[in-house]
């Protein structure tokens, strides 16, 4: 029985035709700037979002580290969502690297509001503060169960750190997801953030990578960042290639991640041991079981069926749809799903 991993996004393995262009790949020395897929990919995604420039990391902790190093100095604070994955799932980086305390919203599904930011910010002239420099946006948000932010909200939020003078930093691991849902154009991204993180990893399923983009009075030391961080790579073109490939292939068929996971969405919400769905924008299911105690039961099930998916804790599960998970898994999946005797 072929097993079902719907664990995340991040468990795709690259397709044939994304090998055959790695495998093919012109590379040089990236710590030098001499890899031309390397330039190739980061030329393209900063033209994408009308950016002066992008650089490449291995990861896109890495990357929101080094755009987090760029904004602040140490003392200061960042404000964001409780549910970031900056504050949650980065290792304690932003204190760790950047000697930076965060000041956590109550947003809604990992999303706050402009007013919310001004609430937050500290007043620059009460010493006793850490300072507020930064605001760092998710989008769509991990924790929110793949929620998108409406443009109209980070409009709104702009306004705020252009009146406070505070940064703005989009964490964007899923952020072609919100574009291909919200049929958004890249360049009002570029528009309204000083820096933005893109992962290729996740939702158009390359081996490894994400890209910072942003402008180039902040850009110009992130090659530095990246160094300090352990970020150095040499012939990472094979990479970058693979990430070309999923641009020019992967983009639009986000569509269909988004589709099976709202199909998911309604046979949970018809199943008698199934309590509450999160609402479903993107790849991303959230939901929990009536019955707490039913958990070991529940997990035992799936296992008995080769299927994985993520226990969150506190009562919360996770389905992430994605590349691998073709539409003869979707098919076998919601029948198990309604089998479930719970």
């Amino acid at each position: 029985m072929q097993e079902i991993d719907l664990r995340s996004d991040t468990v795709t393995r690259p397709t044939k035709e994304m090998l055959q262009a790695m495998m093919t790949a012109k590379v040089g020395d990236d710590v030098y700037k001499e890899d031309p897929t390397i330039n190739a990919l980061e030329e393209k995604l900063a033209k994408m979002f009308g950016k002066d420039e992008a650089l490449f990391f291995p990861t896109g902790s890495m990357a929101n580290q080094a755009a987090i190093k760029l904004h602040t100095q140490p003392g200061e604070q960042l404000i964001c969502d409780k549910w970031a994955h900056v504050y949650n799932y980065e290792g304690g980086g932003v204190s760790f690297n950047s000697g930076v305390s965060c000041k956590l919203v109550d947003g809604d599904r990992g999303m706050i509001k402009a007013e919310q930011v001004v609430e937050n910010i500290n007043p620059p002239d009460f010493y006793h503060s850490p300072l507020t420099t930064l605001v760092c946006l998710e989008n769509t948000t991990n924790k929110g169960g793949g929620a998108c932010y409406d443009l109209e909200d980070i409009k709104e939020i702009r306004k705020v750190c252009d009146e406070h003078q505070l940064g703005l930093h989009l964490d964007g691991a899923r952020l072609f997801n919100a574009l291909v849902k919200k049929k958004e154009n890249p360049k009002d991204f570029g528009k309204l953030f000083d820096t933005i993180s893109v992962c290729l990893s996740k939702g158009l399923g390359t081996p490894m990578g994400s890209v910072l983009i942003g402008d180039k009075k902040l850009m110009k030391n992130a090659i530095r960042v990246r160094k300090v961080l352990g970020g150095g790579m040499r012939q990472v073109g094979f990479m970058a290639a693979a990430g070309i490939y999923a641009l020019d292939h992967h983009f639009d068929r986000l569509a269909e991640d988004h589709r099976r996971a709202f199909e998911i969405e309604e046979v949970l919400k018809t199943l008698h041991y199934i309590g509450k769905v999160e609402n479903v924008e993107t790849n991303i299911i959230i939901f929990n079981l009536r019955e707490a105690e039913k958990e070991k039961e529940f997990t035992e099930y799936l296992q008995k069926h080769n299927i994985r998916i993520s226990n969150m804790g506190q009562g919360k599960w996770r389905i992430v749809t994605h590349l691998d998970y073709s539409e003869e898994m979707h098919q076998r999946f919601q029948e198990v799903l309604k089998n479930a005797s719970l």
